[in-house]
């Protein structure tokens, strides 16, 4: 269907009007109310008049401000203060608010076993490591004496027993320990 001249002036003046996209497309015949929407908006016709006649430029009442009792004292604690902290980020520093808020709950505290042994570490670069040393990261890796722990590390484990031991928990320990947190 084409958009000749009599159905445009036609569409403008039902448009002003103010009939509906829907109503206007059944008048015309042949267009669907999406079409109708369309050609008004690329013919930059203004908002649709009000249907049912002129519109009142009678002004609203202004809206009544209700007195309001003062308000009761919050039931919740204050919150607690934000603090700035500054901390290294690659190349700039990171400027962040760490809430800080006090704490009476106990710290947990690492406590080692005593028949660990610490294996010594060969200090290997990413490039030679294998599959049976350890992958274990030391350091910062934006440092120049980042290196990998490269210990032996037994068959199916990227890492040594050391720190295999580290990065798996038993399962068991892990719910304990949440157990008694709780």
């Amino acid at each position: 269907m084409n958009w000749t001249d009599e159905r445009v002036e036609r569409l403008t003046k039902l448009w002003a009007e103010g009939l509906s996209a829907s109503q206007i497309a059944a008048q015309l015949g042949g267009v669907s109310r999406n079409a109708v929407i369309g050609k008004v908006h690329r013919l930059n016709l203004p908002g649709r008049a009000k249907a049912g006649g002129a519109a009142s430029a009678a002004p609203r009442p202004a809206k009544r401000v209700a007195a309001s009792a003062p308000r009761p004292q919050s039931n919740f604690a204050a919150r607690p203060q934000a603090r700035t902290a500054q901390r290294p980020a690659g190349a700039t520093l990171v400027r962040e608010e760490m809430e800080m808020e006090a704490t009476t709950q106990d710290v947990a505290v690492y406590k080692p076993a005593g028949n660990i042994v610490v294996p010594i570490n060969r200090k290997l670069a990413l490039t030679e490591l294998t599959e049976r040393t350890c992958k274990w990261p030391m350091g910062d890796p934006l440092k120049d004496d980042f290196h990998f722990c490269g210990a032996e590390s037994p068959d199916n484990s990227p890492y040594c027993k050391y720190h295999g031991r580290m990065a798996y928990q038993p399962v068991n320990e892990r719910r304990n320990k949440a157990v008694a947190r709780a």
